[in-house]
Order: C-alpha cells, then sequence, then structure tokens
C-alpha cells in the first residue's frame, strides 16, 4: 500500500524534471500547453480522489484499488507513445483518474488489515509515503529521465504500476462494502470548475487577460463552483459538504495546506528548469538538488507535536508561514552566479516551514471533523493538497511565461519558453538563460509574498482568539 502511495504522489513531483525536455521535444509545446501537462494529472487526482474512496467503498476497496492500478499504468502508457500534445494530455487524465482510485483505497484497505491498537501507527506512516512520494519523484525521475527522453518517464512507471496490482490482487484482503452513495454529478462539476478556473490562469499571458477565453474560463468557473455548492447542499449523502466550511478551524486549515502546496509545487515548477537551464545540471543532478528541501522534513516532523504543545498552535503555524513564505522570497534572489551551498540553504528554510506545517493542519482538519466522518476529513487533505498543487503550478506557470516573454531581447520576445528562443538564437544561450532567470526570480517572489498573506489570514484569527483569551 505504501509502494502505491509513492507511485502516484511521485507522479506529481517528477513530471516536472521532464519540462525542459518536453518544451525541445518534437511536440513542440506552448508555455501554457507545458503548464496543461503537469497540471491535468494533479487536477483530475485532486477533484477525484473523495469520489475515489466513495466508490471504494461502495464497490469494493480492493477493486477499485486495482482498477486504480490498471488506469494509472494505460495513461503512462498511452503518455510514452504519443504522437501528439492532445494524446499526451488525454494520457495524463487517465493517469490522474487512476491515481484518485488508488490513494485513499490504500488507506481504507490498510485501516481494515490491522488491528485496532496498530491504526494510528499505520496511518503516521502511510502519512509520511505522501513525503517519500516527492522525495522518490525527484530522485526517481532524474534516474529514469537521464536516459535522455521524457518518454522514459512514463514508460517507467508502467511495470511498476502493473506489479503492484499483482502484489495488491495476491495480499490485499476483500474489505465490506457498504451502501454508500455515489455523486457523478457533484464530482463533474468540480472538475470542470477546476479546469475552467486554470484555463484562465494559463492562458492569460498568451492570449491577454480581457481575452473571450480567458474571460469565459473565470466566469464559467465561478458559474460551476456555485453549481457544484447548490448540487452538493441539496444531495442526501454528498461527497464533500460545503457546509463543512462553516466550521473555522477546518476552513482555515484546508486554506492553510492549499497555501503551503501553492508555494511547494510553485518551487518544483521553477527548481526543475533553474538548476538545469540556469546552473547547468544534469537532470539526474537536478532531482537530486531539491533534497535540502526534505531534511528537515525528514529530521524533524516526528517532534512538530511536542513543539506544538509547548508553544501552541498558532506560534507554530506562524513561524511555518515565516519560514516557507521567506524560503521562497531567498531562492527568488538567486541567479547564476548564486553558489549552491546559499540556493540549497533556503531551501532548507522552506523545508523547515512545510515540516512545521504539514502535521499541525493535518491534525487540526482531522480533529475538526467527528471520528465518524474520518475518511471526509482524510479526502479533503488529499484535494486541498492536490488543488493547491495544481494552482501553484498554473500561476508560477503564468508568472514565468508573461515574465519571461518581456525579459528576452527585443528580437526574440516570440519566443515564448526557452526553447524555442535558444532554437531561434543558438549563440544568444546566455542571454536567454539570463532572460528565464529573471523572470524565475520575479514569479518566485510572487508566490513567496503570496504564502505569507494566505499564512496571515491562517493565523492571525487565532492569534487574535488567543490575544483575547
Amino acid at each position: 500500500m505504501c509502494a502505491c502511495v509513492v507511485l502516484v504522489v511521485g507522479m506529481v513531483a517528477a513530471i516536472n524534471l521532464a519540462v525542459p525536455m518536453l518544451a525541445a521535444s518534437p511536440l513542440h509545446p506552448s508555455a501554457p500547453v507545458l503548464v496543461w501537462i503537469v497540471d491535468t494529472y494533479v487536477i483530475f487526482f485532486a477533484c477525484l480522489v473523495i469520489p475515489g474512496g466513495a466508490a471504494g467503498d461502495r464497490l469494493g476497496r480492493k477493486g477499485v484499488l486495482l482498477t486504480g492500478l490498471v488506469l494509472f499504468a494505460a495513461g503512462a502508457l498511452l503518455s510514452a507513445v504519443a504522437p501528439d500534445v492532445m494524446l499526451l494530455l488525454a494520457g495524463r487524465a487517465v493517469t490522474g483518474i487512476g491515481a484518485a482510485a488508488v490513494l485513499p483505497n490504500t488507506l481504507a484497505v490498510l485501516l481494515h488489515a490491522v488491528p485496532a491498537e496498530r491504526r494510528g501507527a499505520t496511518i503516521a506512516t502511510w502519512a509520511s509515503m505522501t513525503g517519500i512520494g516527492g522525495v522518490a519523484g525527484n530522485v526517481g525521475g532524474g534516474v529514469v529521465l537521464s536516459g535522455g527522453s521524457w518518454r522514459w518517464l512514463f514508460a517507467a512507471v508502467v511495470p511498476i504500476a502493473l506489479v503492484l496490482a499483482v502484489f495488491v490482487g495476491r495480499v490485499a484482503p476483500v474489505s465490506p462494502r457498504h451502501d454508500r452513495r455515489l455523486d457523478p454529478l457533484g464530482a463533474v462539476l468540480l472538475v470542470a470548475a477546476s479546469v475552467a478556473l486554470l484555463l484562465g490562469i494559463v492562458q492569460g499571458p498568451e492570449a491577454g487577460w480581457g481575452s473571450p477565453v480567458v474571460v469565459t474560463g473565470f466566469a464559467c468557473s465561478a458559474a460551476l463552483f456555485v453549481a457544484w455548492a447548490l448540487v452538493e447542499l441539496r444531495a442526501e449523502h454528498p461527497l464533500l459538504d460545503p457546509r463543512l466550511f462553516r466550521l473555522p478551524n477546518l476552513r482555515n486549515a484546508c486554506l492553510g495546506l492549499t497555501a503551503i502546496f501553492f508555494g511547494m509545487f510553485a518551487l518544483f515548477y521553477v527548481n526543475a528548469s533553474f538548476l538545469q537551464y540556469g546552473k547547468g545540471f544534469s537532470v539526474l543532478e537536478t532531482g537530486l538538488g531539491i533534497i535540502p528541501l526534505t531534511v528537515p522534513v525528514i529530521v524533524g516532523a516526528r517532534h512538530v507535536g511536542r513543539l506544538a504543545q509547548r508553544v501552541g498552535l498558532p506560534t507554530v503555524l506562524l513561524f511555518a508561514f515565516l519560514f516557507v513564505g521567506s524560503g521562497l522570497v531567498g531562492l527568488s534572489t538567486s541567479d547564476i552566479t548564486t553558489s549552491y551551498l546559499v540556493y540549497a540553504a533556503w531551501l532548507v528554510v522552506t523545508g523547515a516551514g512545510v515540516t512545521l506545517a504539514l502535521p499541525t493542519l493535518s491534525g487540526v482538519i482531522a480533529g475538526s471533523l467527528p471520528p465518524a466522518q474520518a475518511g471526509v476529513g482524510t479526502g479533503l487533505q488529499a484535494t486541498t493538497r492536490e488543488f493547491g498543487s495544481a494552482l501553484g503550478v498554473a500561476v508560477i506557470g503564468t508568472l514565468l511565461n508573461g515574465r519571461f516573454a518581456t525579459a528576452l531581447p527585443a528580437d526574440l520576445r516570440g519566443a515564448h519558453t526557452v526553447a524555442q528562443a535558444l532554437a531561434a538564437a543558438p549563440a544568444r544561450g546566455p542571454e536567454v538563460v539570463t532572460a528565464f532567470v529573471v523572470a524565475a526570480d520575479g514569479g518566485l517572489r510572487v508566490i513567496g509574498v503570496t504564502v505569507l498573506v494566505l499564512g496571515g489570514l491562517v493565523v492571525l484569527p487565532s492569534l487574535t482568539k488567543k490575544k483575547e483569551s
């Protein structure tokens, strides 16, 4: 079960390493399409993870988990052999649907398989796999992509998913089914609303913020989110009841998780290209280069609970957002001449904030709901994490594309990616790379400040309440 979690979470991180290869490939994707290649998987994963858990309860967790692994493999295979961008995106969507069926049902199978006294340790181990998945995705993706083609990344996960399906079929117990109603209309509306929102964000720099496609995207997103809320409010058994967000602690914790993953995956998207273009790292060195971010998570995660008991949750969260936001702003000061040791130090600062935030915010979400809704809390955590990831990639991609175009020399401003600019003027590589680094720094600075502002919205009500009491 843990290996399944590492696989589906690792794919979220690994694809960022392939962005420079994809940009230079014969597919010739535009800058917005590069963002969609990363985000299509994440958005289907985010929006369908709660329906995936509900399907497991109703149809059988083992069966849905096996179906998810097969879909994951099929989507990855389609992406690996895709002759054009549209089939690549279709493969990414199928893989995301498979991941949404896998993640919640791994935990459900585990909780059914272990005795009651081991459930706490089992949940903690399962949760830690999401962090390990990010590391595995970066390192494993770097190893695979060293073969020289982005297609190897998708091809490599196909046999892994199929082998895991064989093991799940042999060892996972069959758990009882529950008469939990499915809500396909709510799931479709949530996916459509999220895609429309990202469409408006991603297409803004290229089409223009006042263009029909962007305005229509934002308008449709607002209308679809309202329709989703109305459908869920009227459903007898909603997959995700909007009324839950009336709970202030739950609402703030969800916003906090979204903000943390917004910052993390914006960093992952920029880091992969910055280290390859700006520092001349190989794809394997780039995968290893993000490891300093994970050191605080590995070393300090187990101590966060005791720290929160001593100084209080609001104080822990205050420092969490300060570290993440400040770390991102610090990373935005990096340029071609910056030592990697300095860059790594800012990664450690950011990782310290992530270490403080994740168990604390996850605990608040779990503690805000009664035990009978523990599954809803797990699904809500996964949804907010993946949605924040998708939003972070979309926003940083938009900022990067817009700033890169203006930072290029005037005669090269028709290019929207580094690969396009280098193809148009191979002898002017230093100018192109400098323009990219300037754009990346500006984008990270905006992301860092945004995390600080969102962190303030999460923490200030708790600090005010604590002061009044």
